[in-house]
């Protein structure tokens, strides 16, 4: 049964593995074969690929589809990109395939998992007024000094018959 359990990880391997995982979390678009993933790893592909399994649970090719589909989620909720865009923009060449695979990962269609998105937040970018004043208002130290700013050019400044 221990054959089941995760084995322990070698800490050097372990960097190793990480070192490959942030290449594909800071280009998920990009091709990421068994085989590029390993030399980065300084690896044969066979044990980065059992590795990497053991490690986090998912194979690297899975782990590299969850971060696609996680990418086209956040675009599909954000911005009003056509799903043809998103899928090109988030490494997929083939948009049957996005599609069959968003479908396989998150149980929704990308057309559905954005209507569903915006249904939940109302109108998308809409930011009540209170919490935008709140995020626009300075600082009380910034506040103070620009109030002592403007009147010190205030007093400075030279005044005419008229204005008084």
């Amino acid at each position: 049964m221990s054959g089941d359990l995760p084995r322990p990880q070698d800490p050097a391997l372990l960097r190793r593995l990480l070192r490959a995982k942030d290449r594909m979390d800071a280009a998920s678009s990009e091709d990421w074969p068994v085989h590029r993933l390993a030399d980065v790893s300084g690896v044969s592909e066979a044990h980065f690929a059992r590795s990497f399994k053991d490690a986090f649970g998912v194979p690297p090719h899975r782990y590299l589809l969850t971060l696609r589909i996680e990418r086209a989620t956040a675009l599909l909720r954000d911005t009003d990109l056509p799903i043809t865009e998103i899928a090109f923009h988030t490494g997929w060449e083939s948009l049957g395939t996005f599609g069959r695979t968003f479908r396989d990962i998150t149980g929704e269609s990308p057309s559905a998992s954005r209507a569903r998105a915006r249904a939940e937040v109302g109108e998308p970018g809409r930011v009540p007024l209170c919490i935008l004043g709140a995020a626009q208002r300075p600082d009380l130290v910034t506040a103070v000094s620009e109030k002592r700013r403007r009147e010190a050019a205030d007093i400075n400044r030279p005044h005419n018959k008229e204005s008084l």
